[in-house]
């Protein structure tokens, strides 16, 4: 009887050490998310203000934006999105949650659920895709990939 306690005790422990391991390998803790992240926020606060000049600088030169709206592909530049978000009157606010990041030297990608809201109230949802590079010690966007859909789950 002895001997089934034990190897319950060492099953648990393995079964402990495969999920804490599982769940490192998910969910990155390095210190350069932040890092990763900072172009973004600074595009969401940029839309926010409606300054094109602050989209554009989060982005490298040539950088896309390709969404799927309701079912409609749309592709255009960044100085495309930047200057139509610049021309808007309306208030907006773009956030992600729970980003995935993932960091591969000076190469980056970012997975993450947004919810859109205009004049507060939450508009649409859908997910985020960013491919980012670092360049001169600069993380900078590449391009942007995002699913748009209505109706929402608030949270």
């Amino acid at each position: 009887m002895n001997i089934f306690r034990q190897r319950r005790f060492y099953l648990i422990a393995a079964t402990a050490i495969a999920i804490g391991l599982l769940t490192l390998s998910m969910r990155s803790s390095r210190p350069d998310e932040a890092a990763v992240l900072a172009p973004i926020n600074a595009l969401f606060d940029g839309m926010a203000k409606r300054d094109a000049s602050a989209i554009e600088a989060s982005a490298t030169p040539g950088a896309t934006f390709v969404s799927l709206q309701y079912g409609t592909l749309e592709q255009i530049t960044f100085e495309q999105f930047a200057q139509r978000v610049g021309a808007g009157t309306t208030h907006i606010e773009e956030r992600i949650h729970d980003p995935l990041v993932r960091v591969d030297n000076n190469l980056a990608m970012v997975w993450a659920p947004f919810e859109f809201r205009i004049d507060g109230k939450l508009d649409h949802c859908g997910r985020d895709l960013f491919s980012l590079v670092q360049t001169n010690g600069r993380w900078l966007i590449g391009s942007l990939s995002a699913t748009l859909r209505k109706p929402c789950e608030t949270k």
